[in-house]
């Protein structure tokens, strides 16, 4: 008969087992209702966009005009006529059709468009391009593009430039009140397309307004009417009696004195407009006092 074991070895028994069971239990083929490792844990790789997404935002008169566009680049490849076919409809860009948004009616070419978000599509050729206002906007490339969704199509000739442009780019640029050049560069080619906006007459409809509302009107007032008429070459006689009564006070504002001296030139007044040029000058101080001493002083020089 074997001797009955110790309380010691008991214990000794009970822990071993209780080892072997954790480790067991730890094992990859005794656990099969473990939890796999989801995708979206696994590591993830980014890198930069070939074709960069910008945003182009600009205010022309009363006009905010919005782009989005993504810019391709050159890189070695032969662009017109190579990666972008002649006779073809392109996206005037890379991945997502270029947007373009009005937020009034505007000219294009002296043609009518409505305010809205259009695609902008372009036909490219060796010498005149077409520009297309697209109704339908968000298309990838030009695959689903559609004649028939066209809101306006304009003809414009483009102009070569003396050096390449590595990185396809649209502008904004010639800035007036009412009219700027939307630029499509890329390449050695530019096509500038005109754009018109109404706003002078918005202007005038509203000093018109003011002038007729019978009310007492700040300094400011008569001063924005004035320089707006002589900026845009409007009535100078108009804006002659304006300009007289924002600097009619004790203490004429030197800017304001300085506008009087240009609409008061203008009109051939050279004796007055030298006269409201000296008080700009003496009426001048602190950080504006050398500015407005030598915008004053070269339209004085002017004159004599």
């Amino acid at each position: 008969m074997k001797p009955l074991p110790t309380p010691h070895a008991f214990r000794y028994a009970l822990i071993a087992s209780l080892v072997t069971a954790s480790l067991l239990a730890q094992s990859p083929s005794s656990n099969k209702s473990a939890p796999k490792a989801k995708a979206a844990d696994a590591p993830r790789i980014s890198a930069p966009p070939a074709s960069p997404p910008s945003t182009l935002k600009q205010r022309v008169g009363f006009t905010d005009i919005e782009i989005t566009y993504a810019r391709p680049g050159m890189k070695g490849r032969k662009i017109y006529g190579g990666l972008v076919a002649f006779g073809e409809v392109w996206r005037t860009g890379a991945n997502t059709a270029t947007k373009v948004t009005f937020s009034t009616p505007v000219k294009i070419e002296g043609q009518e468009l409505p305010a809205g978000s259009y695609a902008l599509y372009t036909i490219p050729a060796q010498k005149e391009w077409t520009i297309i206002f697209n109704k339908v906007t968000g298309e990838w490339g030009a695959y689903s593009y559609k004649q028939e969704n066209d809101a306006l199509r304009v003809k414009v000739k483009s102009v070569a430039l003396a050096q390449p442009v590595e990185t396809f780019t649209i502008n904004i640029n010639d800035l007036r009140t009412e009219t700027a050049t939307l630029d499509l560069i890329w390449e050695k080619t530019r096509v500038p397309v005109k754009l018109h906006m109404d706003a002078i007459q918005n202007v005038v409809a509203q000093i018109d307004a003011a002038m007729a509302s019978g009310q007492k009107l700040a300094p400011s007032a008569y001063f924005t009417a004035a320089m707006f008429y002589y900026e845009q070459g409007l009535d100078l006689n108009k804006a002659r009696s304006w300009i007289e009564q924002a600097t009619s006070g004790d203490k004429p504002l030197f800017y304001m004195l300085h506008g009087k001296a240009k609409i008061l030139a203008k009109l051939g007044d050279k004796a007055g407009a030298i006269g409201a040029a000296r008080q700009s000058i003496a009426g001048a101080d602190g950080a504006t006092k050398a500015e407005y001493t030598r915008l004053n002083e070269a339209l004085i020089a002017s004159l004599q």
